[in-house]
């Protein structure tokens, strides 16, 4: 019996017709990163373990897809660590030398350490491919999926932040989705924590607001006893997170509170420039200031930027932040960056939910010539090259089949045209231009025709 076929869990195939919506939403992501100035770069699916190991935390080690050294793998490995369960992390370093990448951040630092001598500084790079993580698999979580990432290292300017914030307004513009950015600053984060008098706690504290959307205040008050705060230091933090007034009243009275914090007071001038400066050159986005903000705490140490969509309920769409160190890691410390990341399979549902796809999207096939045998098809063939050569996509029906048939293929995959040269107009040198939506027919010359179809 013969096997029958499937794909991993966590994967996906895409039809035509899906790929025809992601090109969009990646050509889109595209066109605006260059706009920026930022440019293209790529890295290979698999790094060396070494690379990988110890970057994103023990939870993280344990996702990275590790690959089978080739040949004979079970060479020089130690035989006593095939049956010592507590040893299989010192097994599997031994059986493999390398791993598919888990985010395009740690590429991209090993990219620029490796070429440190040769980037020109600040260098602004943009990536679009898969990565891979060995997760559980479940609705809207895959193994493999897309990361598009935008980035800017070696600079300290504030004004990168208010470019990403501009970039990021731009496309969602142009894709036509509504949405809210929020800000924060990891040393707000921290001023808040010196000022309820547990800088220590910065961790928890943070873990713990950041679900106040989703659980109250309340819960989030009692989560934090829970974690060790006193309740007299969880009562100081509340005012903190009830403040309210336009962004720039609430930066004003964030101020305010954080008066006894020089850490917590650079947060708030940063989030000012950032924010003031954005502002001044305009956004169709809906700008937000949202203290309870800590994505990524371990890895930002600046501004903090998440992005939701407004018309459908979904996760952050949008995301990223100022980082200090991205290379320390691979010994050259010091080089700061800040960069966002564009969660295309988030958006890609949004514009799905939301049917925003410009109709002309699905059609790869502008016209097609109906094949009525050799003699016409042959004078088909040259009208379709001259076509290609004016930039009209076209193709000739591969059989003189019934032209029922040939009709249905033109329907079935919403080619918008079908071109008819029969003995009539082969020998005026004329094309019998359809319609398919409205039925209209039209007899053109060769000219008339790539015009019409051009247009």
């Amino acid at each position: 019996m013969a096997q029958k076929p499937s794909i991993p869990k966590g994967t996906r195939d895409f039809t035509p017709a899906e790929m025809a919506r992601r090109n969009y939403i990646f050509d889109t992501i595209r066109d605006v990163f260059r706009l920026y100035g930022f440019r293209q770069i790529e890295t290979p699916a698999m790094e060396n373990l070494s690379t990988l190991m110890g970057k994103y935390g023990e939870e993280g080690d344990k996702l990275l897809f590790k690959i089978l050294n080739s040949g004979d793998f079970l060479r020089g490995v130690d035989p006593a660590l095939l049956d010592d369960a507590d040893q299989r992390g010192r097994l599997a370093a031994q059986l493999c030398e390398k791993g598919l990448r888990y985010d395009l951040t740690v590429p991209f630092a090993r990219f620029v350490v490796m070429r440190r001598n040769d980037l020109q500084m600040p260098f602004k790079r943009y990536q679009i491919q898969p990565v891979w993580r060995a997760d559980r698999p479940q609705k809207g979580r895959y193994r493999e999926f897309y990361q598009c990432d935008a980035d800017v290292v070696g600079s300290d300017s504030l004004l990168n932040e208010v470019e990403l914030l501009k970039m990021i307004d731009d496309v969602f513009t142009r894709l036509g989705v509504r949405i809210a950015i929020k800000l924060n600053n990891r040393k707000v984060l921290a001023g808040i924590a010196e000022i309820i008098g547990r800088p220590d706690k910065l961790i928890d504290i943070t873990v713990a607001i950041d679900k106040i959307d989703k659980i109250g205040l309340d819960n989030v008050k009692a989560e934090l006893v829970e974690r060790g705060i006193e309740a007299d230091a969880v009562e100081r933090l509340v005012p903190v997170l009830m403040i309210d007034g336009t962004i720039e009243e609430r930066l004003e009275k964030l101020a305010k509170v954080l008066a006894d914090s020089p850490t917590g007071l650079k947060g708030v001038e940063e989030l000012r420039t950032v924010v003031g400066s954005t502002l001044a050159r305009g956004l169709k986005a809906e700008l937000d200031l949202d203290v309870s903000l800590a994505r990524g705490l371990n890895y930002y140490t600046g501004t903090i930027i998440e992005v939701k969509a407004l018309d459908v309920a979904i996760g952050s769409i949008s995301g990223g932040g100022r980082y200090d160190n991205l290379t320390g890691v691979f010994g050259m410390p010091g080089l700061s960056g800040v960069g966002v990341s564009f969660g295309a399979d988030r958006i890609y549902d949004v514009l799905n939910t939301l049917d925003l796809y410009p109709p002309h999207i699905l059609e790869s096939t502008r016209v097609l010539f109906v094949n009525f045998g050799d003699a016409e098809a042959a004078a088909a063939a040259r009208v379709v090259d001259s076509l290609r050569a004016a930039g009209v996509s076209a193709e000739l029906y591969p059989e003189a089949a019934k032209m029922k048939k040939q009709m249905k293929y033109a329907d079935d995959l919403s080619i918008p045209y079908v071109a008819i040269i029969g003995e009539t107009e082969a020998a005026a040198g004329t094309v019998t231009l359809k319609n398919m939506a409205t039925g209209e027919q039209q007899s053109l010359t060769v000219a008339q025709t790539i015009e019409a179809l051009k247009g």
